[in-house]
């Protein structure tokens, strides 16, 4: 199934999980798509594995934590974030490394304060690796940064020209 990009999120310097310049990090790029969830690109490395050739699965709960939680900001200006409060997650296929991951995220209840979602690692071939649900509460980016003011250090939106227009999720 293809997905329209509508927008990238924004990516921080160091955060293990989007962050560019963290040397041992997944460096996930995050899009906004047209089906109202987020898809979040990763090529996890040797650094990422656990068992030989395979990636950690606390790596794997992490960047489906990440994806659930910033799906709550799709489709608004206002950096509202997700603050984990409870995952559960479901392994059912090891995930190798050296190949482009796609990892979805989305909502699927929200309330004023706090939010649910769900996630998948798809594989290369349309296979769900991992799925996850979690529930999560609603804070401004700012709140849980602890800075009132994220400087374009901190927090920006790293535009790419391979960034892409569509996103082919296969299954």
């Amino acid at each position: 199934m293809k997905h329209k990009v509508l927008k990238k999120q924004h990516i921080s310097k160091m955060c293990f999980v989007c962050g560019e310049k963290n040397d041992f990090g997944l460096h996930a790029s995050f899009y906004e798509t047209d089906t109202n969830e987020l898809v979040a690109l990763i090529r996890p490395s040797d650094q990422h594995q656990g068992y030989p050739r395979r990636m950690h699965g606390g790596i794997a709960a992490t960047i489906l934590d990440e994806t659930i939680g910033r799906s709550i900001c799709n489709g608004k200006d206002e950096q509202i974030w997700g603050v984990t409060l409870e995952l559960k997650t479901r392994f059912r296929k090891p995930i190798p490394l050296g190949q482009e991951l796609k990892i979805i995220g989305r909502v699927t209840r929200e309330g004023n304060r706090f939010f649910e979602g769900t996630g998948e690692i798809v594989l290369p071939n349309g296979e769900i690796a991992v799925s996850a649900e979690g529930k999560y509460m609603k804070a401004d980016i700012y709140r849980i940064s602890s800075e009132s003011i994220l400087s374009e250090d901190d927090w920006f939106l790293a535009d790419n020209p391979d960034d892409p227009t569509e996103i082919e999720v296969p299954g």
